[in-house]
């Protein structure tokens, strides 16, 4: 039995965070163009199951185009059983496109249920999210299981473990999961690729196909799966997909004197064609940082953000002993700073835009 695991997905997500709407409008077709490639992975290598664990697709924008392009590729492979749990970004609710829309006859999307669905000598289970929370998990739903088939559970869910404060995302422990005895628990919901094996019991998130942004760094792709129905053995292969990765490259400017020499300094980069790059200033400055002004002058489009993070450059002692209104401020500000020790880094921060101002 052999079978793909993907999850979050998240269709036509508006990629707000990459500061550039051509290059959201970008990787929207890629997600596309990463979805046929998997359906083409599928064509070509007999593959019995698509497992989908959650946020296809994002409730609040997909169009519904987007989903008769998902839909027609489902058409593409008719004996190729596909199920799908809804997730807390395509949860389904009244208006969803996963009750409203005709899906292909392959598909099966899974309620907030716990479903158990027999195929031949395999059991699988499932369920999802039918609204944006999910607090309890269907585990304590689920029968003893028939060891003598392969059983396995889909579900969109936060393991323990992974997040501290993501109760509200159908919650579930890897002890609980171990303990019902499922061959394979294919899950959704963390965007990196994550796999718990014991006791031939294999907890699986294959990540997001393709990252969404800076928070999501290195290969993205998805899980395929061969299972020996005899003696249940599992073997488990990552297969990357997405040909970009995002990348934070730490830019020390202490040693820079302008803002003209930083230009330089960013333009002389050895930066890869294939990735996308967030430069982030660190250190102390001598000069005001005009980032609107340095985006305006590089020349490699595929640095797509900056961030300062740097610290002014000033004898605070030495200045607030000036009888000006800098002065006055300095002075000010590192009185508070006695007074209040746990809030250093708050008050240099209003000290130093402060100081920008003037």
């Amino acid at each position: 039995m052999k079978f793909i695991h993907i999850a979050d997905m998240h269709f036509d997500i508006p990629f707000t965070t990459l500061n550039k709407k051509e290059l959201g409008n970008q990787r929207r077709l890629e997600q596309r163009k990463i979805f046929k490639e998997i359906i083409e992975y599928i064509k070509q290598n007999k593959v019995d199951y698509l497992f989908i664990a959650g946020d296809l697709y994002e409730h609040e924008y997909v169009k519904q185009s987007t989903i008769e392009y998902i839909n027609n590729l489902f058409c593409e492979i008719p004996d190729v059983k596909i199920y799908i749990t809804p997730g807390n970004h395509d949860p389904l609710i009244k208006n969803s496109y996963y009750a409203t829309y005709n899906w292909n006859e392959n598909v099966h999307i899974f309620k907030s249920k716990m479903e158990k669905i027999e195929n031949e000598n395999i059991c699988i289970y499932g369920y999802g999210f039918d609204n944006f929370y999910k607090k309890d998990n269907e585990l304590k739903n689920i029968e003893k299981i028939d060891e003598n088939k392969i059983n396995i559970l889909i579900t969109h869910a936060n393991l323990d473990g992974l997040k501290n404060s993501e109760e509200e995302y159908n919650p579930i422990s890897k002890k609980e999961l171990i303990e019902l005895k499922f061959n394979y628990i294919a899950l959704g919901h963390i965007h990196k690729k994550t796999q718990y094996i014991q006791d031939n019991i294999s907890i699986v998130y294959p990540g997001s196909p393709m990252s969404l942004g800076f928070d999501e760094k290195g290969e993205h792709g998805m899980i395929v799966g061969q299972i020996n129905e005899e003696n249940k053995k599992i073997d488990i292969e990552f297969i990357k997909l997405d040909k970009k990765e995002f990348v934070e490259i730490n830019l020390d400017v202490s040693d820079i004197n302008n803002e003209e020499e930083l230009i330089e300094k960013i333009n002389e980069l050895n930066l890869e064609e294939n990735k996308y790059y967030k430069i982030i200033f660190t250190g102390n400055r001598k000069f005001k940082i005009n980032i609107y002004n340095i985006e305006k002058n590089i020349y490699n489009q595929n640095i797509i953000k900056i961030k300062n993070n740097t610290k002014i450059e000033m004898d605070f002692e030495k200045l607030k002993n000036e009888n000006t209104l800098k002065g006055i401020f300095i002075k000010n500000m590192l009185e508070k700073i006695e007074k209040n020790p746990e809030k250093k880094d708050e008050i240099l921060k209003v000290l130093e835009i402060g100081l920008n101002a003037m």
